[in-house]
């Protein structure tokens, strides 16, 4: 079976990401589950830079390995852009304050940082840059965003990271506050991985 090995080991991404790639035919494993511990430094300028960065790093090793010279490498980069804040913290979103310091923590200061700030000056929106490598050596990126506004307190138990902050106008709570199939379907994550599901399949089919 064609393998799909995506260059994380965060289990909260791969629900997500096998919920919206199932169907393909494909095995698709985390880098974790595949054996590969390398940590990429991602030292692009945008997010796209940083999703080929990881994609072509863990490409390079899995070809060592006879198992998964074929496989096809997916990286993703994300984060959360608030305009108020000048696009930050954007790519150093996990970053943010350190890694090791909690989203409760993070998502308590970008709330306090927006203490007073009215509606229409909270805007922000969630980005999500794909990065494919397949084993004939060709690349392809692909953007999704969600858009939305910072809220006004930490709200929901279904997300991760800035789920909790980021409101979604149009339904009244928070990414955190909805559904994972809705999550899905609306999500910077969904909207790039059914960006990068067309691409696969229209290659399989051009082979």
């Amino acid at each position: 079976m064609e393998k799909i090995i995506f260059a994380t080991g965060n289990q909260h991404k791969m629900v997500e990401i096998r919920m919206i790639l199932k169907g393909l035919g494909m095995e698709i494993l985390s880098q974790k589950e595949a054996g590969i511990t390398a940590d990429i430094e991602e030292n692009g300028q945008t997010f796209e830079e940083n999703a080929l960065i990881k994609a072509k790093g863990i490409a390079k090793i899995a070809a060592n390995n006879p198992r998964y010279k074929d496989a096809i490498i997916l990286a993703d980069d994300s984060g959360l852009e608030i305009d108020y804040l000048n696009k930050e913290p954007g790519i150093y979103s996990a970053r943010y304050m350190g890694e090791d310091t909690s989203y409760d923590i993070k998502n308590q200061a970008i709330l306090d940082r927006l203490r007073g700030v009215p509606d229409k000056n909270r805007t922000a929106r969630f980005v999500c840059a794909i990065a494919a490598e397949f084993p004939d050596g060709t690349s392809e990126v692909v953007r999704g965003t969600m858009e939305g506004m910072i809220g006004y307190a930490i709200a929901g138990e279904n997300g991760f990271g800035y789920d909790p902050i980021f409101f979604l106008p149009e339904y009244g709570c928070t990414s955190a506050e909805i559904s994972p199939e809705k999550k899905n379907e609306l999500s910077h994550r969904g909207e790039g991985l059914r960006k990068m599901r067309e691409i696969i399949e229209k290659r399989r089919i051009q082979r």
